[in-house]
């Protein structure tokens, strides 16, 4: 039950935004004569807990939304680079802990219909404060540690809005 795709056009090819215009042909003969797909590196991302057990999640800003949000701490698997290490790697520069273990708990595609990426979830434990946030020249995080209780309760009431 795959489409049969007979075209590819790059409309733009840009490390974090790379999208194409395919022309297909589904299984049933109808022709798709434009399906656009934004192509993007896998991500990863984690439920963090520290040694007290606590959770940390990331307060920024998402210009596509025009709105600060909490999240779960994460970012894009660098090329050639394992998801494992990439989860490890992200969480020390977004919030200065390291964890003692992770534990893989899924692979899910966010938005199938237009996005061609993964993410990699994990429960992230024994976080322990290392160092410093090293952030990229474009990101202002402001890290949030939380019972997890509390984490539960804003889950329930829909506070915590990142899909992904």
């Amino acid at each position: 039950m795959h489409w049969k795709k007979l075209s590819s056009e790059y409309i733009s090819n840009h490390q974090y935004f790379t999208a194409r215009k395919d022309v297909c042909e589904m299984p049933n003969g109808t022709m798709v004569p434009a399906y656009y797909v934004v192509e993007m590196p896998e991500s990863v991302c984690a439920m963090a807990l520290t040694q007290n057990n606590e959770v940390i999640l990331v307060n920024q800003y998402r210009h596509p939304i025009e709105e600060s949000i909490l999240e779960l701490p994460g970012g894009f698997v660098d090329k050639g680079e394992i998801v494992e290490t990439a989860i490890a790697r992200e969480l020390q520069e977004e919030t200065g802990y390291h964890f003692s273990d992770f534990h893989f708990l899924g692979r899910v595609a966010a938005n199938p219909g237009v996005l061609n990426n993964f993410t990699s979830l994990y429960l992230a434990t024994g976080g322990k404060k290392v160092t410093e946030q090293k952030l990229d020249y474009n990101e202002e995080i402001e890290i949030k540690i939380f019972p997890q209780e509390e984490v539960r309760t804003m889950l329930l009431h829909n506070e915590i809005k990142q899909a992904l």
